[in-house]
């Protein structure tokens, strides 16, 4: 075999190797968690944004009051806008609440689903609730770096 033949096929092998590995790559990243929003307006002026997650099984994301010193507990931060003005704190359902030995604390968590709901006070007939959530998701054998998603939901 010549040598240009010899790096031809290298170059080739090389390529393939690197295709492969990549495709790889990409099959691994995971995102167990799917997040759909809605808002429905009340009474009085006032409506209620909900922020749903889909949590495949074996995952789940922490409670909004899971306390520091443990996984990264979900959050969510308000864009100010003068369309609306919140009304108190996001709510929550109860959550699973177990002793986690590789925290060494209780932890509060969700599996399957769960809706966050926060009211607003409408200052407007139509607005848009724009903000981001920060939340955190764990199986039994690992957890995923934290993560930022970015929301807006139309209130109409």
């Amino acid at each position: 075999m010549t040598s240009m033949k010899k790096r031809d096929l290298f170059k080739n092998t090389v390529l393939a190797l690197l295709l492969i590995g990549s495709s790889k790559l990409t099959a691994q990243v995971l995102h167990p968690i799917k997040w759909s929003y809605a808002a429905k307006k009340g009474n009085n002026g006032e409506a209620v944004v909900f922020l749903k997650a889909e949590i495949e099984d074996g995952w789940h994301i922490y409670s909004t009051r899971q306390k520091d010193g443990g996984p990264v507990k979900t959050s969510f931060t308000f864009k100010p806008l003068t369309g609306y003005a919140l009304l108190g704190k996001v709510s929550e359902p109860a959550p699973v609440t177990k002793y986690e030995p590789s925290f060494a604390m209780n932890v509060h968590y969700f599996e399957h689903s769960v809706v966050f709901q926060q009211k607003i006070k409408l200052k407007h007939a139509q607005t848009e609730v724009k903000g981001q959530l920060e939340f955190m998701v764990c199986n039994d054998q690992k957890c995923l770096p934290p993560e930022d998603v970015d929301f807006s939901i139309p209130v109409k």
